[in-house]
């Protein structure tokens, strides 16, 4: 793509810090990162654990449904494709993957295609830091394809379904894809 910024979007080259309620308290003695659904075999990992796991990283633009794009950002962590991999795969029927945040129990959902894009990750750094927790450290899910909603802060895990279910913006009112380049904004 020649043009980088979507319809209805303008640049900006700070981040903007947007969520529902702040930040959760998260302990990173009791962090626990849950790979379910249908999956070949349900996996969880410690802070440590996750640590280890093999490393990518991912050149992408981010755009919010607010109507600001934050171009050319380095995000690095590990590629939602590894970590289903490790989990033995997905299963017949899996359709969608549903999203799990620390905070108050926030998920968003979307379509298998995109959460296991080639550009999707857990990051854990951002330019080269670790991802600050008013950003959603100290793990995101980075989905650069749709909205930034998708790409849900503090994140715990996933969950791989037969069926689209509403997370939490999408059932007030948020768009159930949330494609940028189709203003995927509003239901």
């Amino acid at each position: 793509r020649t043009n980088r910024i979507p319809p209805g979007q303008s640049r900006t080259r700070k981040w903007p810090v947007l969520d529902a309620y702040g930040p959760p308290r998260i302990d990173l003695d009791t962090w626990q990162f849950r790979v379910s659904g249908l999956v070949g075999q349900p996996l969880a990992f410690t802070w440590a654990g996750f640590l280890q796991l093999p490393r990518v990283k991912v050149f992408s633009d981010f755009h919010c449904v607010t109507r600001w794009s934050r171009l050319g950002n380095l995000w690095e962590g590990v590629s939602t494709r590894r970590l289903v991999e490790m989990a033995g795969g997905v299963t017949s029927g899996a359709k969608y993957a549903l999203a799990y945040g620390y905070d108050h129990g926030f998920t968003t959902n979307m379509p298998l295609d995109a959460f296991l894009a080639e550009d999707a990750l857990v990051a854990v750094y951002h330019d080269g830091e670790p991802i600050s927790v008013e950003h959603g450290g100290p793990a995101r899910l980075i989905v650069p394809r749709l909205y930034a909603w998708k790409s849900a802060k503090w994140t715990a895990g996933f969950e791989l379904m037969p069926d689209d279910r509403a997370g939490f913006w999408e059932e007030n009112g948020y768009h159930m894809n949330g494609d940028p380049w189709h203003e995927e904004r509003f239901r």
